[in-house]
């Protein structure tokens, strides 16, 4: 029982992760820019975090001062610049394109793991690596005799989304060892709101931050899309090895493509599905064995997206 329950508790943290361009949309109708966007997330994200932290655990909010380059990296680099490139790659594709090409965030993990830890390089992440590149190019439409379907602004866009949110299990690495899981995405997202929101200019919206409408947003996006899949993740993992948790949690790219299509009415080909297909298929390729996985620091795999 209590292993289904937390497949359960996996299950509905990769939807609600799936669900998150219903909340970004939302914000652009209401007026909103990429850049804004992810300040709100951010800013939402921590105040949520800071008051779990508060009741689960005071000293999960202490760092020292010369361990704030662990959160520059997770907060900055990582989860600012991912979260400006998967919008904004929603808004130059949909929400669909965006999500896969983020998916192919595994990828870049084997290689940066390569060079940086040495990892090995083994037959079946050379075989992910290809199959994700054969699927990327279904989904935007270059193979010879197909049609581009979306602008190459728009894959490097997703592309990026991917590349920057694999750094995040990099940085997160290194911060694992001297903090736990809880410290670690608390101060990601508290770096990551005071890094974006003096350049976001969201104070200057005054008369849209009056409307309802704009705080059930930030509050759908902080809480449902953020931090309740954070949590929910993280208690499964406690029951459950994390290849499997994994393995269950590309079943947020469905939800996403489900999303875009019945509520957006986004259209996609049958070789953007097949495409699709073969993204995720090599992200279930390249996840580690019981074994491998078991020995890397549980929040490494945490999905923060």
């Amino acid at each position: 029982m209590e292993q289904k329950f937390a497949l359960v508790l996996i299950a509905a943290a990769a939807s609600l992760w799936g669900i998150i361009g219903l909340f970004v949309s939302g914000l652009y109708e209401m007026g909103f820019t990429a850049t804004q966007v992810v300040a709100i997330r951010a800013i939402s994200a921590s105040c949520f975090l800071v008051i779990y932290a508060l009741l689960k655990n005071r000293h999960s909010l202490k760092i020292k001062v010369v361990d704030s380059k662990y959160f520059i990296g997770t907060g900055i680099i990582s989860i600012v610049l991912f979260n400006w490139c998967l919008f904004k790659a929603i808004e130059e594709t949909s929400i669909s394109v965006a999500t896969i090409l983020l998916y192919t965030a595994p990828v870049f993990v084997t290689l940066f793991s390569r060079i940086l830890f040495k990892e090995a390089l083994t037959p079946r992440k050379i075989g992910a690596l290809a199959i994700t590149l054969v699927g990327c190019s279904l989904v935007i439409g270059v193979l010879p005799g197909m049609n581009e379907t979306i602008s190459f602004y728009g894959l490097l866009l997703g592309l990026g989304a991917g590349l920057f949110y694999a750094l995040y299990s990099i940085f997160g690495k290194y911060a694992l060892q001297k903090y736990d899981s809880l410290t670690v995405t608390v101060f990601t997202f508290l770096f990551a709101a005071a890094a974006i929101t003096p350049f976001s200019g969201i104070w200057q919206m005054t008369s849209l931050l009056q409307n309802p409408s704009v705080w059930l947003y930030a509050f759908g996006i902080g809480l449902f899309s953020t931090v309740l899949p954070f949590l929910f993740y993280t208690k499964g993992l406690e029951i459950i090895e994390s290849s499997r948790a994994s393995i269950i949690a590309t079943i947020e790219p469905v939800v996403a493509v489900v999303v875009g299509i019945m509520i957006f009415s986004e259209h996609l080909n049958l070789w953007q599905y097949i495409g699709i297909s073969f993204v995720i298929g090599a992200v279930l390729l390249v996840r580690e064995t019981k074994k491998q996985s078991e020995s890397v620091p549980t929040a490494t795999l945490t999905k923060l997206n």
